[in-house]
């Protein structure tokens, strides 16, 4: 049976993160502040015949301390005030794309619901706000089952919230889950996300297609294993006319010291040696093959693309579009 290692207990206190993550950061110099009202919630473009729609299930933050947790914590300080980023807490947005190819409509997550962060769980308000009928929706894929990106799948009556839709999730992240004992086994701080897993996989309605790696989802879209934040994590992969992207779901999760520091794991990442290794691989493939990538936790809308710069990386934004 897997456990938890003993030395992940701070690096995993990811059971009490409401309060403890409502911090005010120092603001360096030149950051801008929020809007007196709010700003779009949802970013539309197209991969060959597929059209995508990023949504926003809201944002939240954590300590910065949980960034770059194997690098001397003087560098990434520095790393983040020379980027003009908060050095207390790290911003995290939350990105979900619906992928609209041929006759599927697919959703790449299923947020938090009400059932984590008060900044959260906006996907289904935002989803019509974007003119997306929740019902309209073939397929939900879930990348892997931690709070922000499972929890929103039940809804009041503990039912699944899209109960016409197929469900998907890697075959390994479920049966890690789902496994005896792991609750009891787990560090005290964690088990409230093992209970919150285990309540969504067993939701009433929703019945699991279990993915491996290559696996179709529905035509154009498929799974690739990307293990490492949790073991087994998934990331979609989309591809139409000969064009490509690949939603990251959390195996990249910050959208500069990932890129410059591929190295760097953080706190979160549950095996950090592999995430690293997933990592690499997903950068350098997306530099030579030039795939257009979504991060879940990169600033809205997270859509971009991987340049080599030296011995490391850079993501560039995508370019807006607007219709013609």
């Amino acid at each position: 049976m897997t456990t938890f290692k003993a030395s992940r207990r701070e690096l995993l206190k990811l059971s009490a993160m409401a309060p403890a993550f409502a911090l005010t950061a120092t603001a360096p110099k030149a950051q801008v502040a929020a809007p007196a009202s709010d700003n779009p919630s949802h970013f539309r473009f197209a991969i060959g015949a597929a059209q995508i729609t990023v949504i926003s299930d809201g944002f939240f933050e954590t300590p910065a301390s949980g960034l770059g947790v194997n690098a001397d914590p003087a560098e990434v300080q520095a790393f983040l005030a020379a980027h003009y980023l908060p050095t207390e807490t790290s911003l995290s947005h939350t990105n979900h794309l619906v992928i609209d190819l041929g006759e599927a409509r697919v959703l790449v997550d299923v947020g938090s619901g009400n059932r984590f962060m008060p900044t959260a769980g906006r996907l289904m308000t935002n989803l019509e706000a974007a003119g997306i009928d929740p019902a309209s929706i073939t397929h939900v894929v879930i990348t892997h089952a931690h709070p922000d990106h499972i929890w929103g799948i039940r809804d009041d009556f503990d039912e699944a919230i899209l109960p016409d839709a197929e469900y998907f999730i890697g075959a390994e992240e479920h049966s890690f889950w789902l496994q005896d004992g792991l609750a009891a086994s787990s560090p005290a701080e964690m088990q409230q996300f093992v209970v919150g897993a285990v309540n969504s996989l067993n939701v009433d309605g929703a019945e699991w297609v279990l993915l491996a790696d290559g696996d179709e989802i529905c035509p154009g879209v498929r799974a690739i294993a990307t293990p490492g934040h949790t073991p087994g994590h998934i990331s979609v992969h989309v591809e139409s006319d000969g064009q490509q992207l690949v939603a990251l779901g959390d195996s990249m999760n910050h959208a500069y010291t990932n890129f410059a520091h591929p190295d760097w794991y953080n706190g979160f990442d549950m095996d950090g040696t592999q995430t690293v290794a997933t990592r690499q691989s997903l950068l350098d493939r997306a530099a030579e093959d030039r795939i257009t990538v979504c991060g879940y936790h990169f600033p809205f809308p997270g859509v971009g693309h991987v340049m080599r710069e030296g011995g490391s990386y850079r993501f560039l934004p995508a370019l807006w579009h607007f219709k013609g």
